[in-house]
């Protein structure tokens, strides 16, 4: 199985290689796309990529895990001054980008759009944290999902179709590779977790993760998420929760409970000193190293990875 998923890999990749459209330098270009995020830029440098004159760039949004109270920069703010288009990931992710959207010439593009929302997960912080981290209605992570990707990318396609209608036909070209490849990478994902639980006799009971922004990730793949704390720095979590993650991991003997990679892990070790359970990361994909779509499939394989080998009792790497 694993010989399998290489050759495939190796296939895909072959075929996902050169998705940067920010090759381009600046002066060459004729249109300036700024991605707000990592997974965005992804996704759209596939959509652009090899598009005549058309560079990407993004924000510095990948520093940080958690953009509620992130804070543009000046170099954010000089792409944005430059950009003529701006893509969005949406579901209120971008809040911080309110003041500089409302000046802004630039068209926007919302990933979002079509996308199936689901409610935060509610937290129960100690009193007066809910107001400093009050995070919208809907849970905006819609990206950790390959199904909401697959429409990012289509979102992607018909926004850049409307703004540069002469190069239509290159952009479907690549949202249709693009959005192949999410689908492929999907199926091969299930495949790894299928093998784990039928031949490895693997079973996951249930996910607890230190990041609220999982949830979609735990739906894509019929894992269930028993719980989800918000942990950053000044809103660590309440005694409550700690004792309800505490008996949670009692009563379903879980083996394993999760961290973000950029996120605290202070409150998940003390946990996992009480109950004997392993702490493992999870991403994000907040940040990565260049615009290759294939960082998607490799983020949230690793994720995939990091629950089998945890529930599969296997030492994790932090």
């Amino acid at each position: 199985m694993k010989k399998v998923l290489s050759v495939l890999l190796a296939a895909l990749l072959l075929t996902a290689g050169g998705c940067s459209a920010a090759q381009n330098g600046e002066e060459e270009s004729r249109l300036k796309v700024v991605a707000s995020t990592y997974p965005t830029y992804l996704f759209a440098s596939a959509v652009c990529d090899g598009v005549d004159g058309v560079s990407v760039e993004r924000l510095n949004t990948g520093e940080t895990s958690c953009l509620h109270d992130y804070t543009l920069s000046v170099d954010d703010m000089r792409l944005l001054e430059k950009a003529d288009v701006i893509i969005l990931n949406g579901a209120g992710l971008e809040d911080f980008m309110s003041d500089a959207l409302a000046t802004s010439s630039a068209q926007v593009i919302d990933c979002s759009g079509g996308v199936e929302l689901l409610e935060n997960l509610a937290h129960d912080h100690e009193e007066g944290d809910e107001e400093d981290h009050d995070h919208g209605h809907y849970d905006p992570h819609i990206w950790m999902a390959p199904n909401n990707a697959i429409t990012m990318v289509e979102n992607l396609y018909r926004g850049l179709s409307e703004i540069d209608p002469e190069y239509e036909e290159q952009y479907r070209e690549n949202m249709t590779g693009a959005t192949g490849l999410i689908s492929t990478w999907d199926s091969a994902m299930r495949d790894i977790l299928l093998e784990a639980q039928r031949d490895g006799g693997v079973t996951i009971s249930g996910l607890i993760t230190f990041h609220d922004g999982f949830q979609y990730f735990a739906r894509a793949f019929d894992m269930p998420l028993l719980a989800a704390i918000e942990e950053e720095a000044g809103s660590e979590a309440s005694a409550k929760e700690i004792t309800e993650i505490t008996q949670l991991v009692k009563e379903y003997e879980l083996p394993v409970i999760f961290t973000e990679v950029n996120g605290s892990d202070a409150t998940a070790q003390a946990i996992s000193r009480e109950t004997g359970c392993q702490v493992a990361q999870l991403t994000m994909l907040m940040d990565g190293p260049d615009a290759e779509l294939s960082n998607y499939y490799d983020g949230l394989k690793n994720n995939i990875t990091a629950v089998v080998n945890g529930f599969a009792g296997e030492e994790v790497i932090q």
